[in-house]
């Protein structure tokens, strides 16, 4: 997330956490997407990861990255006590942030059309490499830094990942991993109503595992494989259990933006902004702070700015705010980065699609789409679900998806349509994942080293 919002406006009631995702609602014709991803950042010279501060021998730091986008962009300095940990375009609406670990993300604009996003893309990346090779700094295009233990991963200096860090090891035993060793790609998405927010919900939760698996790219850690397809996927089923998942209440009669706020409420906080202070308050209701009665700040009532705050720190698989966003998958090179708002846009903004796609998952049970969670991390497009491959539900979700684009109609200056952003996903789907490419190359002419991903897999 780029940076905390800041609304001072009180909270009186739960019908008003309602009301605000009510007005996320937009009519089709101003839906737009929005595309996030992280990269993990390496010394090119040394291979080492970056820290926030340069060792002033020449070796620049992410502060010096983010200085240097700065003067390059335009765009305004995100601070924190003093220091910068991020860039925002008031104009456009994109932003750059930075996870624990120094994973760079770029928060894209809202934008009508895949072409805009990968325009937006290419920008950016053009914009890292001209700032980040004299300062002697590139980046993986991998879904978990490969080699690094976690105690030689430098630490962000943002009050709300200090205070993440402490709960994360009371709550699962790989928050810490997530939180420093890993980074995504996401697509943002539009909703019409509550009704059709509910139809998005489910079918993009259900499908989840399949586009994890299309997308599997983590396949190394510590300087050897780790035994998974996707190791950031794995990672999540035991972060905070709370938090994350596959939110089967989804699926329940009566789901709606009520439910949402009763999970929402019931999810245990991280933090409370006042001013530039972050107040601890790991695992005490959100609830308590609504009815004034938190106990480790007495008397504060809670704010928009604390409800949205709260809302960024619940990650389930798809995540609701006042958009719907697709958390399921690892980065990848910038084609597999336009693949996946294209997949979404093509199988949710396309009633026959979405259709299509809601036929395929409408009798999988809730133990269904768990078991299938479960197994893609190590299995990738070999698991099963109900009998059939994931490999053959994802060729047919591209084909739902490729139709969906074509009949949006969003064309280019060259007549082309969206659908050629799929292009990629076919070639795994018909062939083998990210990861087991790379692994095929560690076994064969990388001879069990590691080491050249940081030549091969790099933006």
């Amino acid at each position: 997330m780029a940076r905390d919002v800041n609304d001072l406006t009180p909270i009186e009631s739960r019908d008003e956490l309602v009301r605000w995702f009510e007005q996320g609602c937009k009519p089709p014709a101003r839906f737009r997407v929005g595309t996030e991803h992280e990269k993990v950042p390496f010394r090119s010279a040394t291979r080492q990861p970056v820290p926030y501060r340069g060792d002033g021998a020449g070796r620049g730091g992410i502060a010096d990255l983010l200085a240097g986008l700065q003067a390059r962009s335009g765009w305004e300095p995100i601070i924190e006590a003093g220091q910068t940990i991020g860039l925002f375009d008031a104009v456009g609406g994109g932003a750059i942030s930075l996870e624990p670990g120094g994973q760079f993300e770029l928060s894209g604009a809202p934008v009508d059309s895949i072409h805009e996003t990968a325009a937006e893309l290419a920008t950016h990346l053009e914009d890292v490499r001209s700032v980040g090779e004299p300062l002697g700094i590139r980046f993986l295009t991998l879904g978990m830094s490969p080699q690094w233990s976690l105690a030689e991963t430098p630490v962000m200096p943002k009050g709300r990942y200090r205070i993440m860090a402490n709960y994360m090891p009371k709550v699962g035993s790989r928050g810490l991993d997530m939180m420093f060793r890993t980074a995504t790609v996401q697509a943002n998405l539009d909703f019409s109503s509550e009704a059709d927010m509910v139809r998005k919900l489910r079918v993009s939760i259900a499908v989840q595992p399949i586009t994890a698996a299309i997308f599997a790219n983590s396949p190394f850690t510590d300087g050897r494989p780790n035994g998974f397809l996707s190791a950031r996927s794995e990672i999540w089923r035991d972060t905070d259990n709370a938090r994350a998942g596959m939110m089967p209440f989804a699926f329940e009669d009566g789901f709606g933006f009520e439910r949402y706020v009763d999970y929402a409420l019931d999810v245990p906080m991280y933090f409370v902004k006042r001013g530039e202070t972050y107040h601890d308050v790991a695992g005490l209701s959100f609830r308590d702070l609504l009815d004034g009665r938190l106990t480790a700040l007495p008397g504060e009532r809670a704010t928009l700015s604390d409800w949205a705050n709260h809302l960024s720190t619940i990650f389930p698989e798809v995540r609701l705010k006042r958009y719907l966003e697709m958390r399921g998958e690892d980065v990848g090179p910038q084609a597999m980065i336009n693949a996946l708002p294209a997949l979404f846009v093509g199988l949710l903004y396309d009633d026959e699609a979405l259709d299509g796609a809601a036929e395929i998952v409408k009798d999988w049970t809730a133990a269904d789409r768990q078991t299938l969670r479960d197994d893609v991390p190590r299995l990738g497009l070999d698991a099963v679900v109900r009998g059939i491959p994931a490999r053959a539900i994802a060729r047919e979700l591209l084909g739902l998806a490729r139709a969906g684009l074509a009949r949006r109609g969003r064309c280019d200056l060259q007549g082309r349509d969206e659908t050629g952003f799929l292009d990629p996903l076919d070639r795994i789907v018909d062939g083998r994942t990210q990861a087991e490419e790379l692994l095929a190359l560690y076994r064969g002419a990388w001879n069990g080293s590691v080491g050249p991903v940081f030549d091969h897999c790099i933006f």
